[in-house]
Order: C-alpha cells, then sequence, then structure tokens
C-alpha cells in the first residue's frame, strides 16, 4: 500500500523546514544571536505574528528579514495550494480509509480470500457472509470496486496475480482462498502463488476448459470446479430426475429453507469423543439431526455411515436437520 503522504506534500514541508533552517542560519550569521534567539525571530517572521524584535536591526539584518519573508510567503502558498488539493480531491480521506482496512486485514486469521467480484466471486461472498465468515477479495475492475464499496467488504484493490497483492491480503494467515477470475491462466497463476506462501491453504479455482483442470490441479489447488459444466449437468438431471434433483435442492446449507447440511470436525468435539462411536455422540437424541455422510482421514466419503463408525481426530460429519436443529447443534458443539 503507498504511504498516506505524497511526495508532494513530502516536498513542502520540507520546503518549510528549509526557509526555517535558512533563518535560523541567517540570524546566527548575520546577528550573533543564540540558536534559540534566531529560532524565535525566523518563526515570528514567517508567522508575521508581529511580536517585538529582540534587538534594533541594522540594514543588512531588514534585507535578510525581507528576503525571509518573501520566500516564507511562497514557500506557504505552495505547501496551502498542494494541501487544499490533496484534501479536496478527497486523496486524503480515501487512503485513510484504505489504510484502516489494511489494517483490519492484518489482524484476521484463518478467513477467506476471494479472487475476483464478478458473478462466481459475488455468489461466493454472499454464502461466506450468511456463515460470518471473514473473507478478503481482491479485485482491480473500477466497476466492481464501486459494488464492494456499497456491499461493505474488505478488500483489496489491485491484481491477484501480483504476490504483493495476495501478500497485503494475508494470504500467509488465510484458511481458504477462492480465486473466480475470467482467465483460467490468471487462476493457475493465484493457485501458484498462493500455494507457495500457503502450504495448507484450501485453495478451490474456477475453470473454464476441461484442459485446464489437470493444469490446477497440479498446481495446488484443493478443488477445482467448472461452472459451466456443473449448470449443464443440473439441467439434464432435472430433465432425467426432477423430483430427486429438487429434493437435493432443498438439502441446502445456506439455512434459508427447512432442510440444512451442516459439517462438523471431529477435532472441535469434546476430547471426550475421541475413539468413541457416532451412537456414543448420540447427536440425534442432542440435537435432532441425523448424521448422513462422514469423511474418513484419508479424505473418503462414507455415506450413511454405521453408528459402530470411531471417530477418529480429522475426521468430519456430516448431518442434516431442519434450521432449528441445525441450530441446536451448533450450540451444543
Amino acid at each position: 500500500m503507498k504511504l498516506i503522504i505524497p511526495s508532494k506534500l513530502y516536498k513542502a514541508i520540507a520546503l518549510l523546514f528549509l526557509v526555517i533552517s535558512i533563518g535560523v542560519f541567517g540570524y546566527v550569521f548575520i546577528s550573533g544571536d543564540t540558536v534559540i534567539d534566531a529560532l524565535y525571530m525566523t518563526i515570528i517572521t514567517m508567522t508575521t505574528v508581529g511580536f517585538g524584535e529582540l534587538h534594533p536591526l541594522n540594514q543588512t539584518e531588514k534585507l535578510f528579514t525581507i528576503f525571509l519573508i518573501l520566500i516564507s510567503i511562497t514557500a506557504y502558498g505552495y505547501t496551502v495550494s498542494i494541501l487544499t488539493e490533496y484534501l479536496a480531491n478527497g486523496r486524503f480521506f480515501e487512503k485513510l480509509k484504505r489504510k484502516k482496512v489494511q489494517e483490519q486485514i492484518g489482524l484476521l486469521k484463518n478467513h477467506t480470500i476471494v479472487c475476483g467480484y464478478g458473478r462466481n466471486g459475488k455468489q461466493a461472498v454472499n454464502k461466506l457472509k450468511q456463515f460470518n465468515q471473514p473473507c478478503v477479495i481482491v479485485e482491480k475492475r473500477q466497476n466492481e470496486l464501486t459494488d464492494l464499496e456499497r456491499d461493505e467488504v474488505l478488500y483489496i484493490e489491485g491484481d491477484a496475480t501480483n504476490d504483493d497483492d495476495l501478500i497485503l491480503a494475508g494470504i500467509k494467515n488465510a484458511r481458504s482462498l477462492i480465486t473466480a477470475l475470467p482467465s483460467d491462466a490468471d487462476n493457475l497463476f493465484v493457485v501458484l502463488t498462493a500455494r507457495q506462501y500457503n502450504k495448507e491453504c484450501t485453495i478451490i479455482s474456477r475453470a473454464s476448459n476441461e484442459s485446464s483442470y489437470s493444469k490446477l490441479k497440479f498446481a495446488g489447488a484443493t478443488n477445482v470446479i467448472m461452472p459451466d459444466k456443473l449448470g449443464g449437468a443440473h439441467m439434464a438431471s432435472l430433465v432425467v430426475t426432477p423430483d430427486l434433483v429438487e429434493f437435493v435442492d432443498r438439502l441446502t446449507i445456506a439455512g434459508q429453507i427447512e432442510a440444512n447440511l451442516e459439517e462438523i470436525s471431529v477435532n472441535d468435539l469434546p476430547t471426550e469423543f475421541i475413539s468413541k462411536t457416532i451412537l456414543d455422540l448420540d447427536l440425534r437424541k442432542k440435537t435432532g439431526c441425523n448424521v448422513i455422510g462422514f469423511k474418513t482421514e484419508d479424505n473418503e466419503y462414507i455415506i450413511n455411515p454405521e453408528a459402530s463408525t470411531i471417530l477418529k481426530r480429522d475426521t468430519y460429519l456430516i448431518v442434516l436437520g431442519n434450521k432449528g436443529q441445525i441450530k441446536q447443534l451448533r450450540e451444543v458443539f
């Protein structure tokens, strides 16, 4: 991020200090004043406050004072014009706001970075907001930046393919990254960069072409999503098995309808349940939810697991319930 004070303002401030230095040196050299007396004379001359002189001025001192007044007026005029221009066009407050946002981002841990705020990026951010998941967007298109301001989302104005911008977004502390840029080549570059800075980060990448799938996976993407392919398959499924698809669509994690899915990490459960069984967990009695899936340490999924399934570390439970049951589940675990 650029410094809040621009180079022109630095030059103006430096010019004022230069004028003060000239005045102090001049009065010390010409009048033989002490540094404090010379500084006093310089300041009252530059500010024209009208305080009395320390001693009567000779011809040389008067000429030097006139010279000091003239260069002071020039320095003041230049500084005021720069400062006025800077405040009037809003750049000062805009950079203050960016600095504040950057400080907020710097405090984030285990957040999600979303690269690109297009159609797919917006859907991803909306889903994350529904679950109160902190996220940072990296976007460079001005029209999308307007939407980000309106939606009050933390963002970095920059290029996601740039290492520095990803670092500003907190890639080193991020838990996950979603890259939804229009270009597969750009997404590939983002995946490579993100994996370089964060080995443990979950990376989800968008892809337009099937040929890009294997490249993105090889680069380090945890999952690769092809929106067009998913959309076509979904439409075909509505023709072949419409009731089944509609039922599955109702199993949402958005929390807007009665049926919801929730993921539970066994690591987050009380330690007393580690190495116990799903039956010992007794989710149905405590929350009303049902366990419909289980993810093993080897990333294998078990549909409708047996009640005798052992709960080990680094495994996950997929549970199904209505809104009230899911709320109860979150309160209990």
